[in-house]
């Protein structure tokens, strides 16, 4: 029997149904949502540099007492503390979580001394927790230094059984140094890691100099031995290739990023053969899946320099790279890589983090690092605080030890008398409950003379101490010179002339400067290719250059109108009866077993538009470009290119005039004829060079327009030919009656000259 679904009635009629905005809740448990995701998981905090699972795990290891210096432990036991007293939330997520923390891959101080398989550089994963081991770092002690000091605040666990810390006291500069990354609910983070070494640098200068700029916090290329932060530092190494002042730009506004390359040399094999080994790849790549992508661009023959490609790793990252023969260009080969594959990463830099631990914001990086020393100034100053309330404590313990040595006689006497001897020692010497009971507790064997002087050197020690405290939190400079000195210790412990891991490990280099046309080449297998356009703009590129093109099919009621030869390695440019040039690569065009795609969805060509013509594009030549009215201009190549769907617009024309002709520009005369047949010759020079436009008049009409146009040399005269395959030549002399001014009306052809109004024809 089913459930009764039927709500309860009140008696009264009622089903105690409550209406409720549908929006307004929407919005409210969509904001909390939203409010827990940015505080409670996915933002770092500014002071510590942890998110919330980070420093629950840390915090419960201390609580387990797994230091550094102790043994390791099982993962299971730290995940079942982590879920059962702070995190309540899935095993497998604290067990990745804390398996990051130990990866020196992904970590670039390692927060975690991981013992078994902790995963790889090629991304598998680590073994599950019951067979893996723990401990803390060197890191995470210093991260906890001091919380037992009442050095941060603790709030109630979520069942209010235990406490945890609020942040961590972090000595270490976390957030900048291990970097982090995240994605909450309308905001994310991306933050590098850093050189420690540098960082503390950064520190110091700005304790000296608290209104520093981010430009002062950098590395000066002139004075390098000054320190400060060079940039990012990645654990797997590699080369960044953005210049400093980009650098310093997305420091300052705290968003840009990074371009990160692979460290790669050339290893000789002799007799002028050679491979390539790569030895760090950017951060965050996976090894194998980089592999497998150039070997699906080695398959899809996109890489025609690269032969093959092999994963030599053992302990180290080795990748090798065969090129295709000994004459090939490395530089060349790995710029083709860089732009195909991650061997070329961009590290995103999005420094959004909680302000205080309370307020999302983007920082700059010396906004970062100032928040870290104001933490620990506050941690400074709870610490010594803390310090001094114990050391009153110990000195009115030993106060009354000393009043209780200088009557030693009428002490022991009341406590052998006296049956509540404890109100009666604070009425004889007004001491206090502590005091009292601090007599009362002292061994016999404590009654001897060394230890009446030893307790006078501990309290004249703590007195010297407590004014020293007294005198530092009275001080502020006292305290920035604490904190200086500790800040020392870190930079000492993590000093770059230590070696690995200490030492910078990544680079900072300009990219070489390559030939983009040459590199575009290096990325397509050069074949030769035939390329067909049919009458309703079908396109199409058949393998191999095919002299019958006669044999050709095409759709029912389609016919040819373009076929000429070309490389894949080619650029194609389509002219449109509108004025706009489209690019094509030839490599991309659909091959020749069915009858192509039509080119209308390869471009955004308008509908009223056709297609004039197409060619391979040439970046030495110019080209004279003419509409139907009889305007035109020369314009190069190179100003044709589009690098976009839209095309690119070259000559501006209104209906009902359109571009009519493209002619390759040779000699040093130009000759034109019209529809009324009708030529003019005049010197090429009379026409500009133009990269857009409307163009000049090129030749005069009363109705029609042009019809042809060809340029030559006036000293080998003008030739053409007529429907019969006739070849008719006239030289300058020939020519004289037809030579003019540009836009002139010209004369009547010549005798012989093609029916068609063509040259060719």
């Amino acid at each position: 029997m089913g459930k009764n679904l039927t709500p309860p009635s009140d008696g009264d009629g009622g089903d105690h149904i409550i209406p409720v905005d549908l929006k307004a809740a929407l919005e409210e448990r969509y904001l909390a949502y939203a409010l827990s995701t940015i505080m409670h998981r996915a933002l770092p905090d500014v002071r510590d540099g942890l998110k919330p699972v980070h420093r629950r795990i840390i915090h419960a290891m201390s609580e387990m007492g797994i230091r550094p210096n102790s043994a390791f432990k099982k993962c299971a036991r730290i995940v079942g503390d982590v879920i059962g007293k702070f995190h309540p939330h899935g095993d497998q997520s604290v067990y990745d979580a804390l398996v990051r923390l130990a990866q020196d891959f992904s970590q670039r101080y390692p927060v975690v001394d991981g013992q078994g398989n902790f995963g790889n550089i090629d991304g598998d994963g680590a073994a599950a927790y019951r067979y893996t081991e723990a401990r803390m770092t060197e890191v995470a002690a210093l991260l906890l230094e001091g919380i037992d000091q009442d050095a941060v605040d603790f709030r109630a666990t979520y069942n209010e059984e235990d406490s945890e810390p609020v942040v961590l006291p972090g000595s270490f500069p976390n957030l900048l140094a291990n970097g982090t990354s995240g994605i909450a609910v309308g905001m994310a983070t991306s933050i590098p890691p850093h050189n420690v070494h540098e960082l503390c640098d950064a520190a110091l200068h700005l304790i000296r100099h608290p209104q520093a700029t981010v430009e002062d916090l950098m590395v000066d290329p002139a004075d390098p031995s000054k320190g400060g932060i060079e940039g990012p530092d990645f654990p797997t190494g590699g080369i960044v290739i953005d210049s400093r002042a980009s650098m310093i730009e997305a420091y300052k506004t705290g968003r840009g990023g990074f371009r990160v390359r692979a460290r790669w040399h050339i290893e000789d094999l002799g007799r002028g053969g050679y491979q390539i080994i790569v030895t760090e790849i950017p951060f965050q790549v996976q090894k194998s899946r980089l592999i497998e992508k150039i070997a699906e661009l080695l398959l899809a023959r996109k890489l025609p320099l690269l032969e093959d490609v092999r994963d030599e790793s053992a302990e180290d990252v080795r990748v090798v790279l065969v090129p295709k023969s000994r004459t090939v260009d490395a530089t060349l080969l790995m710029e083709s890589l860089f732009r195909l594959s991650e061997l070329e990463n961009r590290f995103p830099l999005n420094m959004n983090v909680l302000s205080m631990g309370r307020v999302p914001k983007v920082m700059a990086i010396n906004d970062i690092l100032n928040e870290w020393l104001g933490h620990r100034k506050d941690v400074l100053i709870r610490r010594s605080r803390f310090r001094l309330a114990a050391i009153d404590r110990r000195l009115d313990i030993l106060g009354g030890l000393l009043i209780a040595y200088l009557n030693l006689d009428e002490v022991i006497r009341i406590i052998r008398e006296e049956d509540e001897p404890k109100p009666v020692m604070i009425a004889r010497w007004d001491l206090t409950d502590t005091q009292a009971e601090a007599i009362l507790n002292m061994r016999l064997r404590n009654l001897r003379k060394l230890e009446e002087f030893e307790i006078r050197k501990e309290f004249d020690e703590l007195t010297k101490e407590k004014g020293e405290i007294e005198a530092l939190l009275a001080s502020d400079p006292k305290q920035w010179k604490v904190i200086e000195h500790q800040i020392q210790d870190v930079r000492k412990s993590f000093a770059k002339g230590r070696g690995k891991p200490y030492a910078r490990l990544t680079t900072f280099a300009d990219a070489p400067d390559a030939d983009v046309e040459a590199i575009q080449q290096a990325m397509i297998e050069k074949e030769p290719v035939t390329i067909v356009i049919s009458q309703k703009g079908w396109i199409r590129a058949l393998k191999g250059h095919i002299a019958d093109i006669a044999s050709l099919t095409f759709k029912e009621g389609d016919a040819l109108r373009l076929a000429f030869p070309a490389q894949t390695t080619d650029k194609l440019l389509l002219v449109t009866t509108g004025g706009k040039v489209f690019t094509l690569g030839a490599d991309k065009l659909p091959g020749g077993r069915g009858h192509g795609e039509p080119i209308r969805i390869m471009v955004d060509m308008e509908n009223d538009q056709d297609i004039l013509t197409a060619f391979v594009h040439d970046s030495q030549r110019k080209l004279i470009v003419a509409s139907t009215g009889g305007y035109g201009f020369v314009v190069p190549e190179t100003e044709m290119v589009a690098n976009t769907r839209k095309g690119k617009q070259i000559m501006n024309v209104s209906m009902p005039d359109e571009a009519k002709l493209v002619v390759p520009v040779s000699g040093d005369h130009v000759a034109v004829v019209g529809e009324n047949r009708k030529m003019l010759v005049f010197p090429l020079s009379q026409v500009p060079e133009m990269s857009r436009g409307k163009g000049v008049r090129l030749q005069r009409y009363k109705d029609g327009g042009i019809s042809d146009i060809k340029c030559f040399a006036i000293d080998s005269g003008l030739s053409w030919e007529d429907s019969a395959g006739r070849s008719f030549t006239r030289n300058r002399d020939e020519l004289l009656e037809w030579i003019g001014d540009r836009a002139t009306a010209g004369r009547a052809v010549p005798k012989g000259f093609p029916r068609s109004g063509k040259f060719a024809g």
